[in-house]
């Protein structure tokens, strides 16, 4: 166990390397959140007013949402670095070594978790410059910043199966376009589940999106539901759990093939 746990450090720490290599592309990746953060919260501002969304100010409601969601873009896309990997040999070049094959699949995942991590504490600091108000303190924070990152493991570990499974950038590009928006808008990013029809609602219970969000912004909230909280928690470790070992169980089967 050990020995796995250091190799996956080890393929996380070659991967971090890259990621450190390109600074540009993490200013880019915040470019969208900071887009959803400060246009949304203005343009749609007076929709509190609605009632339902537990504040005075539509910010608040609307950080919580723009973490999780920035989440779920960034990590649909680790199938396409699989894919690279596919395509250039490295990971087939990677299976002539004893390296742990879980060590191969996890040490993306782990990569995606601390750049998650990162990303989502500085959407939570500019929204805080904004004039957001966290009411739950540096708890909140955390449960939002550990919800981001399971969410992140769960569609980063599908992606990685997808990668592996149809090794094509068009099949990945078409699926994770598809799921994106009809997984964002079917959830309670940015309106407040009371004012959506109720069959949205319905659908938006079994959203793991939503899941993320629900027990963000209790734990964010000056009087958290606890319950909702370790319900919507643990319901989100269970699945990226599942999610991580079906990543494995397709990487074995992509080993059999090459």
């Amino acid at each position: 166990m050990s020995n796995a746990v250091s190799q996956t450090w080890y393929m996380t720490q070659r991967q971090l390397v890259v990621f450190a290599r390109q600074p540009a592309f993490a200013v880019i990746t915040l470019i969208q959140p900071v887009i959803w953060l400060f246009l949304f919260g203005n343009l749609f501002r007076k929709v509190v007013e609605l009632g339902g969304f537990g504040t005075t100010s539509y910010l608040d409601y609307l950080v919580p949402g723009v973490v999780v969601m920035s989440a779920l873009s960034s990590n649909m896309w680790a199938g396409m670095g699989t894919l690279e990997e596919i395509q250039r040999g490295t990971l087939n070049r990677f299976l002539t070594t004893p390296v742990s094959r879980a060590a191969l699949m996890n040490g993306n995942v782990v990569n995606n978790g601390l750049v998650t991590a990162g990303q989502s504490l500085i959407i939570v600091l500019l929204g805080l410059l904004g004039g957001a108000d966290y009411p739950g303190g540096i708890g909140g924070v955390a449960v939002l910043l550990v919800s981001a990152v399971l969410l992140g493991t769960i569609f980063g570990a599908l992606s990685n199966a997808l990668g592996m499974l149809v090794r094509e950038r068009e099949s990945i590009i078409g699926i994770n376009t598809f799921l994106l928006l009809p997984l964002t808008f079917l959830s309670s990013a940015f309106m407040a589940p009371s004012q959506m029809p109720g069959w949205m609602r319905h659908i938006a219970d079994f959203n793991p999106l939503n899941w993320a969000m629900v027990a963000s912004r209790s734990a964010l909230s000056a009087d958290p539901d606890w319950g909702a909280v370790l319900g919507r928690g643990g319901a989100l470790l269970a699945l990226a759990v599942a999610a991580v070992w079906l990543s494995i169980r397709t990487f074995r089967s992509y080993q059999r093939s090459v």
